[in-house]
Protein backbone atom coordinates (compact mmCIF):
# COMPACT_ATOMS: atom_id res chain seq x y z
CA UNK A 1 0.00 0.00 0.00
CA UNK A 2 2.81 2.42 0.90
CA UNK A 3 4.49 1.62 -2.41
CA UNK A 4 1.25 2.36 -4.28
CA UNK A 5 0.71 5.62 -2.38
CA UNK A 6 4.30 6.65 -3.08
CA UNK A 7 3.87 5.87 -6.79
CA UNK A 8 0.63 7.84 -6.92
CA UNK A 9 2.27 10.78 -5.13
CA UNK A 10 5.17 10.79 -7.57
CA UNK A 11 2.78 10.65 -10.51
CA UNK A 12 0.70 13.48 -9.07
CA UNK A 13 3.79 15.63 -8.57
CA UNK A 14 4.97 14.85 -12.10
CA UNK A 15 1.62 15.79 -13.60
CA UNK A 16 1.54 18.97 -11.55
CA UNK A 17 5.03 19.84 -12.74
CA UNK A 18 4.03 19.22 -16.35
CA UNK A 19 0.96 21.35 -15.85
CA UNK A 20 3.09 24.17 -14.47
CA UNK A 21 5.51 23.89 -17.38
CA UNK A 22 2.71 23.83 -19.93
CA UNK A 23 0.99 26.83 -18.38
CA UNK A 24 4.24 28.76 -18.42
CA UNK A 25 5.26 27.73 -21.94
CA UNK A 26 5.00 30.75 -24.23
CA UNK A 27 3.20 30.59 -27.55
CA UNK A 28 5.49 29.37 -30.36
CA UNK A 29 4.32 32.28 -32.49
CA UNK A 30 3.48 35.90 -31.90
CA UNK A 31 -0.09 37.18 -31.56
CA UNK A 32 -1.71 40.46 -32.50
CA UNK A 33 -0.99 41.64 -28.95
CA UNK A 34 2.75 41.39 -29.64
CA UNK A 35 2.68 43.69 -32.65
CA UNK A 36 3.88 46.88 -30.96
CA UNK A 37 6.53 45.22 -28.80
CA UNK A 38 8.48 43.48 -31.57
CA UNK A 39 11.18 45.43 -33.44
CA UNK A 40 10.51 45.59 -37.16
CA UNK A 41 12.05 47.05 -40.32
CA UNK A 42 10.18 47.69 -43.54
CA UNK A 43 13.04 47.16 -45.98
CA UNK A 44 11.45 48.74 -49.06
CA UNK A 45 9.37 51.91 -48.88
CA UNK A 46 9.37 55.21 -50.74
CA UNK A 47 9.38 58.33 -48.56
CA UNK A 48 8.87 60.85 -51.35
CA UNK A 49 7.30 63.61 -49.26
CA UNK A 50 9.08 66.05 -46.97
CA UNK A 51 6.29 65.45 -44.46
CA UNK A 52 7.33 63.41 -41.42
CA UNK A 53 3.98 61.58 -41.25
CA UNK A 54 5.42 58.32 -42.59
CA UNK A 55 8.18 58.30 -39.99
CA UNK A 56 5.80 59.29 -37.20
CA UNK A 57 3.49 56.37 -37.96
CA UNK A 58 6.43 53.99 -38.29
CA UNK A 59 7.69 55.02 -34.86
CA UNK A 60 4.25 54.36 -33.37
CA UNK A 61 4.27 50.91 -34.97
CA UNK A 62 7.85 50.18 -33.81
CA UNK A 63 9.08 49.99 -37.40
CA UNK A 64 12.27 51.34 -38.96
CA UNK A 65 12.16 52.38 -42.61
CA UNK A 66 14.49 51.76 -45.54
CA UNK A 67 13.43 54.20 -48.25
CA UNK A 68 14.50 53.29 -51.77
CA UNK A 69 15.22 56.01 -54.33
CA UNK A 70 14.22 54.98 -57.83
CA UNK A 71 14.21 56.62 -61.27
CA UNK A 72 10.46 56.17 -61.75
CA UNK A 73 8.55 58.74 -63.85
CA UNK A 74 5.61 58.78 -61.39
CA UNK A 75 7.94 59.80 -58.52
CA UNK A 76 9.74 63.09 -57.90
CA UNK A 77 13.04 63.25 -59.79
CA UNK A 78 15.93 61.36 -58.21
CA UNK A 79 17.63 64.53 -56.96
CA UNK A 80 14.47 65.51 -55.07
CA UNK A 81 14.15 62.00 -53.66
CA UNK A 82 17.78 62.13 -52.56
CA UNK A 83 17.30 65.47 -50.78
CA UNK A 84 14.31 64.15 -48.82
CA UNK A 85 16.03 60.87 -47.92
CA UNK A 86 19.29 62.47 -46.83
CA UNK A 87 17.51 64.93 -44.56
CA UNK A 88 15.43 62.19 -42.93
CA UNK A 89 18.52 60.02 -42.47
CA UNK A 90 20.24 62.88 -40.62
CA UNK A 91 17.23 63.73 -38.47
CA UNK A 92 16.21 60.14 -37.66
CA UNK A 93 19.52 58.31 -37.50
CA UNK A 94 18.17 55.27 -35.63
CA UNK A 95 14.93 54.73 -37.53
CA UNK A 96 15.36 55.87 -41.14
CA UNK A 97 17.76 54.61 -43.82
CA UNK A 98 17.88 55.01 -47.59
CA UNK A 99 19.18 53.52 -50.82
CA UNK A 100 20.44 55.73 -53.61
CA UNK A 101 20.05 55.30 -57.37
CA UNK A 102 21.31 56.77 -60.63
CA UNK A 103 19.99 57.91 -64.00
CA UNK A 104 20.53 56.05 -67.25
CA UNK A 105 20.55 59.30 -69.22
CA UNK A 106 23.85 59.76 -71.01
CA UNK A 107 24.88 56.11 -70.72
CA UNK A 108 26.39 56.34 -74.22
CA UNK A 109 28.78 59.10 -73.19
CA UNK A 110 32.37 58.47 -72.04
CA UNK A 111 31.91 60.20 -68.69
CA UNK A 112 28.69 58.41 -67.67
CA UNK A 113 30.26 55.57 -65.67
CA UNK A 114 32.50 57.96 -63.76
CA UNK A 115 29.56 60.27 -63.04
CA UNK A 116 27.48 57.38 -61.72
CA UNK A 117 30.29 56.16 -59.47
CA UNK A 118 30.77 59.68 -58.11
CA UNK A 119 27.04 60.01 -57.47
CA UNK A 120 27.05 56.74 -55.55
CA UNK A 121 30.09 57.75 -53.49
CA UNK A 122 28.57 61.14 -52.68
CA UNK A 123 25.32 59.46 -51.59
CA UNK A 124 27.18 57.01 -49.36
CA UNK A 125 28.87 59.96 -47.66
CA UNK A 126 25.37 61.31 -46.98
CA UNK A 127 24.25 58.01 -45.47
CA UNK A 128 23.11 55.77 -48.34
CA UNK A 129 23.41 52.08 -47.43
CA UNK A 130 22.60 50.54 -50.83
CA UNK A 131 22.11 51.26 -54.55
CA UNK A 132 18.92 50.55 -56.48
CA UNK A 133 18.55 49.63 -60.16
CA UNK A 134 15.04 49.62 -61.60
CA UNK A 135 13.05 47.91 -64.33
CA UNK A 136 13.66 50.77 -66.79
CA UNK A 137 16.87 48.81 -67.39
CA UNK A 138 15.59 46.03 -69.61
CA UNK A 139 12.07 47.33 -70.12
CA UNK A 140 12.29 50.97 -71.16
CA UNK A 141 15.66 52.69 -71.58
CA UNK A 142 17.29 52.46 -75.03
CA UNK A 143 20.73 53.49 -76.18
CA UNK A 144 21.43 55.77 -79.16
CA UNK A 145 21.05 52.80 -81.48
CA UNK A 146 17.53 52.22 -80.05
CA UNK A 147 18.55 48.94 -78.42
CA UNK A 148 17.15 48.11 -75.00
CA UNK A 149 19.87 48.30 -72.37
CA UNK A 150 19.82 45.11 -70.29
CA UNK A 151 21.17 44.67 -66.77
CA UNK A 152 23.95 42.32 -67.92
CA UNK A 153 25.36 44.96 -70.29
CA UNK A 154 29.13 45.57 -69.94
CA UNK A 155 28.44 49.26 -69.29
CA UNK A 156 27.44 48.33 -65.74
CA UNK A 157 30.49 46.21 -64.93
CA UNK A 158 32.70 48.99 -63.49
CA UNK A 159 29.74 50.39 -61.54
CA UNK A 160 28.82 47.05 -59.99
CA UNK A 161 32.47 46.28 -59.31
CA UNK A 162 32.74 49.60 -57.48
CA UNK A 163 29.62 48.87 -55.45
CA UNK A 164 31.20 45.58 -54.46
CA UNK A 165 34.49 47.31 -53.56
CA UNK A 166 32.81 49.82 -51.23
CA UNK A 167 30.85 46.91 -49.73
CA UNK A 168 27.27 48.02 -50.06
CA UNK A 169 24.44 45.94 -51.53
CA UNK A 170 22.73 46.33 -54.88
CA UNK A 171 18.93 46.28 -54.86
CA UNK A 172 17.58 45.06 -58.19
CA UNK A 173 14.09 45.24 -59.68
CA UNK A 174 14.37 43.39 -62.96
CA UNK A 175 11.40 42.40 -65.02
CA UNK A 176 7.93 42.35 -63.53
CA UNK A 177 5.55 39.81 -61.98
CA UNK A 178 4.97 36.91 -64.32
CA UNK A 179 1.38 38.14 -64.52
CA UNK A 180 2.72 41.02 -66.60
CA UNK A 181 2.96 38.68 -69.60
CA UNK A 182 -0.67 37.54 -69.24
CA UNK A 183 -3.95 39.22 -70.17
CA UNK A 184 -5.49 41.06 -67.22
CA UNK A 185 -8.33 38.54 -66.97
CA UNK A 186 -5.86 35.71 -66.33
CA UNK A 187 -3.73 37.42 -63.69
CA UNK A 188 -3.69 35.77 -60.29
CA UNK A 189 -3.93 38.75 -57.93
CA UNK A 190 -6.02 41.90 -57.94
CA UNK A 191 -3.21 44.39 -57.41
CA UNK A 192 -1.49 43.19 -60.60
CA UNK A 193 -4.76 43.49 -62.49
CA UNK A 194 -5.19 47.05 -61.28
CA UNK A 195 -1.56 48.12 -61.83
CA UNK A 196 -1.17 46.81 -65.37
CA UNK A 197 -4.59 48.05 -66.43
CA UNK A 198 -3.44 51.52 -65.31
CA UNK A 199 0.12 51.17 -66.70
CA UNK A 200 -0.21 49.59 -70.16
CA UNK A 201 3.33 50.71 -71.03
CA UNK A 202 4.61 48.09 -68.58
CA UNK A 203 2.05 45.39 -69.46
CA UNK A 204 4.20 43.10 -71.56
CA UNK A 205 1.24 41.09 -72.85
CA UNK A 206 0.52 44.18 -74.94
CA UNK A 207 4.11 44.38 -76.16
CA UNK A 208 5.15 41.07 -77.74
CA UNK A 209 8.11 42.84 -79.33
CA UNK A 210 9.68 43.22 -75.88
CA UNK A 211 11.88 40.61 -74.12
CA UNK A 212 10.06 37.68 -72.55
CA UNK A 213 9.74 37.10 -68.82
CA UNK A 214 12.28 34.28 -69.10
CA UNK A 215 14.73 36.60 -70.88
CA UNK A 216 14.44 39.21 -68.11
CA UNK A 217 15.21 36.61 -65.46
CA UNK A 218 18.12 35.21 -67.45
CA UNK A 219 19.87 38.55 -67.96
CA UNK A 220 19.50 39.29 -64.24
CA UNK A 221 21.14 35.96 -63.50
CA UNK A 222 23.83 36.68 -66.10
CA UNK A 223 24.67 39.86 -64.19
CA UNK A 224 24.92 37.98 -60.91
CA UNK A 225 27.11 35.33 -62.54
CA UNK A 226 29.51 38.09 -63.58
CA UNK A 227 29.62 39.50 -60.03
CA UNK A 228 29.40 36.44 -57.76
CA UNK A 229 30.68 38.24 -54.67
CA UNK A 230 28.23 41.13 -54.84
CA UNK A 231 25.55 41.28 -52.17
CA UNK A 232 22.25 41.50 -54.04
CA UNK A 233 18.68 41.99 -52.87
CA UNK A 234 16.13 40.82 -55.39
CA UNK A 235 13.33 43.32 -54.90
CA UNK A 236 9.76 42.05 -55.07
CA UNK A 237 10.81 38.45 -54.39
CA UNK A 238 13.27 38.76 -57.31
CA UNK A 239 10.28 38.82 -59.70
CA UNK A 240 9.81 35.11 -58.96
CA UNK A 241 6.80 35.85 -56.77
CA UNK A 242 4.57 33.34 -58.56
CA UNK A 243 6.41 30.29 -57.19
CA UNK A 244 8.09 29.72 -53.84
CA UNK A 245 9.91 26.84 -55.53
CA UNK A 246 11.45 29.25 -58.04
CA UNK A 247 12.43 31.69 -55.28
CA UNK A 248 14.07 28.82 -53.40
CA UNK A 249 16.00 27.79 -56.52
CA UNK A 250 17.22 31.37 -56.99
CA UNK A 251 18.39 31.61 -53.38
CA UNK A 252 20.14 28.26 -53.65
CA UNK A 253 21.92 29.36 -56.82
CA UNK A 254 23.05 32.73 -55.44
CA UNK A 255 24.15 32.36 -51.81
CA UNK A 256 24.93 36.07 -51.39
CA UNK A 257 21.45 37.10 -52.51
CA UNK A 258 18.35 37.82 -50.46
CA UNK A 259 14.82 38.75 -51.51
CA UNK A 260 12.37 41.30 -50.19
CA UNK A 261 8.61 40.89 -50.12
CA UNK A 262 7.71 44.40 -51.30
CA UNK A 263 4.32 44.55 -53.05
CA UNK A 264 4.25 40.76 -53.46
CA UNK A 265 2.52 39.60 -50.28
CA UNK A 266 -0.60 38.94 -52.32
CA UNK A 267 1.31 36.49 -54.51
CA UNK A 268 2.44 34.62 -51.41
CA UNK A 269 -1.09 34.63 -50.03
CA UNK A 270 -2.45 33.32 -53.32
CA UNK A 271 -0.07 30.38 -53.12
CA UNK A 272 -0.83 29.73 -49.47
CA UNK A 273 -4.54 29.44 -50.31
CA UNK A 274 -3.54 26.52 -52.53
CA UNK A 275 -0.94 24.95 -50.22
CA UNK A 276 -0.47 26.66 -46.87
CA UNK A 277 2.09 24.21 -45.49
CA UNK A 278 4.30 24.49 -48.55
CA UNK A 279 4.46 28.26 -48.23
CA UNK A 280 4.95 28.09 -44.47
CA UNK A 281 7.81 25.61 -44.87
CA UNK A 282 9.42 27.87 -47.46
CA UNK A 283 9.51 30.75 -44.99
CA UNK A 284 10.94 28.54 -42.27
CA UNK A 285 13.62 27.03 -44.51
CA UNK A 286 14.73 30.38 -45.97
CA UNK A 287 14.15 32.46 -42.87
CA UNK A 288 17.66 33.99 -43.15
CA UNK A 289 17.17 35.11 -46.76
CA UNK A 290 13.78 36.88 -46.79
CA UNK A 291 13.26 40.52 -45.78
CA UNK A 292 9.93 42.00 -44.77
CA UNK A 293 9.00 44.90 -47.05
CA UNK A 294 5.88 46.54 -48.43
CA UNK A 295 6.65 49.12 -51.17
CA UNK A 296 4.45 51.62 -49.29
CA UNK A 297 4.82 55.10 -50.77
CA UNK A 298 4.28 58.57 -49.37
CA UNK A 299 3.75 60.72 -52.43
CA UNK A 300 3.96 64.52 -52.11
CA UNK A 301 0.25 64.97 -52.84
CA UNK A 302 -0.99 62.45 -50.25
CA UNK A 303 -2.49 63.76 -47.02
CA UNK A 304 -0.68 62.90 -43.80
CA UNK A 305 -3.83 61.51 -42.23
CA UNK A 306 -4.63 59.17 -45.10
CA UNK A 307 -1.03 58.01 -45.34
CA UNK A 308 -0.92 57.12 -41.66
CA UNK A 309 -4.15 55.15 -41.86
CA UNK A 310 -3.07 53.22 -44.95
CA UNK A 311 0.41 52.25 -43.80
CA UNK A 312 -0.78 51.21 -40.34
CA UNK A 313 -3.52 49.07 -41.88
CA UNK A 314 -1.07 47.37 -44.24
CA UNK A 315 1.50 46.68 -41.52
CA UNK A 316 -1.17 45.18 -39.24
CA UNK A 317 -2.62 43.11 -42.06
CA UNK A 318 0.77 41.60 -42.91
CA UNK A 319 1.52 40.92 -39.24
CA UNK A 320 -1.77 39.06 -38.90
CA UNK A 321 -1.00 36.89 -41.92
CA UNK A 322 2.57 36.01 -40.99
CA UNK A 323 2.06 35.58 -37.24
CA UNK A 324 -1.38 34.11 -36.57
CA UNK A 325 -3.63 31.30 -37.70
CA UNK A 326 -6.56 33.64 -38.07
CA UNK A 327 -8.79 33.71 -41.11
CA UNK A 328 -8.73 36.97 -43.04
CA UNK A 329 -9.61 38.68 -46.29
CA UNK A 330 -7.11 40.85 -48.15
CA UNK A 331 -7.65 43.08 -51.20
CA UNK A 332 -5.06 41.30 -53.33
CA UNK A 333 -6.67 37.85 -53.20
CA UNK A 334 -10.30 36.80 -53.51
CA UNK A 335 -11.76 34.74 -50.67
CA UNK A 336 -10.45 33.89 -47.22
CA UNK A 337 -6.88 33.01 -46.37
CA UNK A 338 -5.41 31.54 -43.19
CA UNK A 339 -2.38 33.09 -41.51
CA UNK A 340 0.93 31.21 -41.51
CA UNK A 341 1.63 31.47 -37.74
CA UNK A 342 5.38 31.45 -38.34
CA UNK A 343 7.61 30.64 -35.36
CA UNK A 344 8.88 33.64 -33.43
CA UNK A 345 12.51 33.14 -34.43
CA UNK A 346 11.50 33.12 -38.11
CA UNK A 347 9.56 36.35 -37.69
CA UNK A 348 12.44 37.97 -35.81
CA UNK A 349 14.71 37.20 -38.74
CA UNK A 350 12.36 38.26 -41.50
CA UNK A 351 11.16 41.41 -39.79
CA UNK A 352 14.44 42.65 -38.37
CA UNK A 353 17.65 40.62 -38.14
CA UNK A 354 18.03 39.88 -41.85
CA UNK A 355 17.72 43.52 -42.87
CA UNK A 356 19.99 44.65 -40.08
CA UNK A 357 22.67 42.15 -41.07
CA UNK A 358 22.40 42.51 -44.86
CA UNK A 359 22.54 46.31 -44.87
CA UNK A 360 24.94 46.54 -41.91
CA UNK A 361 22.54 48.64 -39.87
CA UNK A 362 24.03 49.33 -36.48
CA UNK A 363 21.83 48.18 -33.58
CA UNK A 364 20.45 50.86 -31.30
CA UNK A 365 22.56 51.11 -28.14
Amino acid sequence: MKTQLFAISVLTLALAACSDVNSATPSPHYTMNDYYTVQKIDAHVHANSASTAFIEQAQQDNIKLLSVNVDYPDFPNIDKQATIAQQFAKNYTETFYFATTFSMQGSDTPQWQGDVIKRIDDAVKEGAIAVKVWKNIGMDYRDQAENLVMIDSPIFDPIFSHIQQIDIPLIGHQGEPKNCWLPVSKMTVNNDKQYFAAHPQYHMFRHPEMPSYEKQMQVRNNMLDKHPDMHFMGAHLASLEWSVDQIAAFLDAYPKAVVDMAARMGQIQYQSKLDREKVRNFFIRYQDRILYATDLTHSPEASDEQLKLEVHKKWLEDWKYLNTELSMEVPEVDGEIIGLALPKEVVNNIYYANTQHFFKIEPVK
